[in-house]
């Protein structure tokens, strides 16, 4: 089993999770794409903890929202019915259109999985589509992003 990583002070919010009956398979363990979707919520949460949601993200900035592009998980220990996780998640990259959000989830001192999520910040596009535009500064800003214009590719 994984211990607890040290404190991070790059984490910018913790999500928590009760695992409920119907997270688990068969076997009585989570079923694993109940992560991704505690991943996203986790990121929601984040911005909530910054007066931010997806809608004031398109009142205030004009973006249709933040979507995932990129995804993926590795599952160190297993999780089971009413055992609490606190998924922590910090923005660990920032590219000039995209950011990846990191995540660990733990069971008191057990690192149960790891993941990340790879976001771009999406405009309208012609015909109803989606584009990637560059983050908004005040965005980055509130982060603790670089601001600079030199932002790494993508």
């Amino acid at each position: 089993m994984s211990e607890a990583p040290h404190a991070d002070s790059r984490v910018v919010g913790r999500h928590p999770v009760r695992i409920a009956w119907g997270d688990c398979d068969e076997a009585g363990i989570v079923f694993y794409p109940n992560y991704f979707y505690w991943m996203d919520s986790a990121f929601q949460t984040v911005l909530r903890g910054h007066g931010l949601n997806q809608r004031l993200l398109r009142q205030r900035y004009g973006v249709v929202g933040t979507p995932i592009v990129d995804a993926g998980a590795r599952f160190r220990a297993p999780a089971s019915y009413e055992d609490l996780l606190s998924i922590e998640a910090r923005i660990e990259h920032w590219g000039s259109k995209s950011f990846r959000v990191a995540y660990v989830g733990l069971r008191e001192e057990v690192v149960v999985f790891d993941g990340f999520e790879v976001r771009v910040w999406a405009t309208a596009g012609a015909n109803g589509g989606l584009k990637t535009a560059a983050i908004a500064p005040e965005f980055r800003t509130l982060f603790g992003a670089p601001v600079s214009t030199q932002a790494a590719p993508g």
